[in-house]
């Protein structure tokens, strides 16, 4: 982006968004398959969750949350690329027990680890604070980890997330 707006003077903005979560994410990525699998769960199926990473992630809420921070940074008097996040990091076995939680279930009956769904690249530390994102733009977090899990369980339940 720096060099379109130093080459062609454009105003133009990078928005890098880290780890939003939102039902309406594609089944592939963990955090829908933890939430598919605990709803399914609450729901009476005997299936138990198997895991292979531990990592931990800073997570922030998506849609409608996510386009309000891409408009802020096109709303600056200035361009630039912004990183906009939460800078808390939590856990993957934070998000599951939150997610188990809402369906009154105890995750430690219901997840196994299994080590060969390890992927050793990944990050162990997924997480960085907003540089720009949360100082020149003025934006804040305002959603919850707990309520980013229970939203993303209730659309679950309802049948609302993406497929």
């Amino acid at each position: 982006m720096a060099n379109y707006r130093e080459s062609y003077g454009l105003f133009a903005c990078l928005g890098i968004l880290f780890n939003h979560e939102s039902p309406l994410r594609p089944h592939r990525f963990v955090s829908r398959k933890i939430t598919a699998a605990v709803a399914r769960i609450g729901a009476g199926s005997r299936e138990r969750l198997t895991l292979g990473i531990s990592r931990f992630a800073a997570i922030g809420a998506g849609p409608p949350i996510t386009s309000r921070r891409c408009g802020r940074c096109f709303q600056h008097d200035e361009p630039g690329d912004f990183v906009v996040a939460t800078g808390v990091a939590h856990s993957l076995e934070e998000f599951v027990a939150a997610a188990f939680a809402q369906v009154g279930l105890d995750w430690r009956d219901r997840v196994d680890y299994d080590a060969s769904l390890a992927r050793p690249s990944d990050i162990r530390v997924l997480a960085r604070r907003s540089y720009k994102g949360g100082t020149s733009i003025g934006w804040r977090p305002t959603v919850s980890f707990a309520e980013i899990v229970a939203r993303m369980m209730r659309a679950e339940r309802e049948g609302s997330g993406s497929t």
